[in-house]
């Protein structure tokens, strides 16, 4: 995600006049910029610095390479001090949700998410709503366990794009509130969507299994580890299945196999369900 904000960083609309006026501030900036496009970013930082100096951030129209330099600061895992120029700029800036957009970054490299939230939120009512952002939010709010409000931002994607994802993230939320029928009717709509996309399949099969309809969720995980064999955790479900379905054999192959792959849980299957089968 972070990519696609950084497009157009370099492009504020807010810095279209005045700075021009000092050719060698001009001079420096613009051997700054080409350094940011060589990725060589502590170069570019210190030209910024320079400029940054220089000018004393005494006019608007010198904020701009406070704003570039926050960005060199975040390419190069430089948070703080990246999160230390977004926050002179914005108060100047405070309509700019790219700079919003910028901070949160920061803020999700440092795991923080109550104030990625905020940035987000504030990024959200700037730009009108923008869908990329309505995820960020629903993902944050699906972190935060306030799983209600991330229904509404990705019902309200779905309403402006078609997703197979967006409808696997309400799927996961519908679970996490036990409304697991409506978790179905989403994977459902992403397996519509997307007739080849995975995770339905798997966490489809996952759901009938807590609902204990064994034929459903068996025809859910045939898909999934046909389109993924190596998915070991769709194996000790789909033995799950087959033991439950009486067919002991098959699922205690698969029981078998997944446990010897790694999945511990199949253990206590392969105890209660397997012993004399796989003597």
């Amino acid at each position: 995600m972070h990519k696609i904000f950084l497009i157009g960083f370099f492009s504020l609309a807010v810095f279209t006049s005045g700075f021009a006026q000092n050719p060698k501030w001009t001079a420096w900036e613009t051997e700054a910029d080409t350094l940011m496009g060589r990725e060589e970013f502590k170069k570019a930082v210190a030209l910024y610095t320079k400029i940054i100096k220089a000018s004393g951030l005494k006019q608007k129209e010198n904020y701009r390479p406070l704003y570039k330099r926050a960005v060199a600061y975040y390419s190069m895992g430089q948070w703080q001090p990246a999160i230390a120029d977004i926050s002179k700029f914005i108060p100047e800036f405070p309509q700019s949700y790219q700079a919003r957009i910028l901070r949160a970054l920061v803020y999700r490299e440092l795991e923080d998410t109550d104030n990625q939230l905020i940035d987000v939120e504030a990024a959200l009512e700037l730009s009108g709503g923008d869908p990329q952002l309505l995820r960020w939010r629903g993902s944050l709010l699906m972190e935060k366990e306030e799983y209600r409000l991330a229904i509404n931002d990705f019902r309200l994607i779905a309403q402006i794009q078609d997703d197979p994802e967006v409808e696997m993230n309400l799927a996961m939320a519908y679970y996490s509130i036990e409304e697991l029928d409506s978790a179905i009717i989403a994977v459902n709509k992403a397996i519509e969507l997307d007739g080849a996309y995975g995770p339905a399949y798997f966490y489809g099969g996952a759901f009938m299994l807590e609902k204990e309809n064994y034929e459903q969720a068996l025809k859910f995980l045939d898909v999934a580890l046909r389109l993924d064999p190596e998915n070991l955790q769709a194996l000790f479900y789909k033995g799950i299945s087959l033991v439950e379905l009486k067919r002991e054999e098959e699922g205690c192959r698969c029981l078998n196999k997944a446990f010897y792959g790694g999945v511990d849980d199949a253990a206590d299957y392969l105890k209660q369900y397997c012993y004399e089968v796989l003597k």
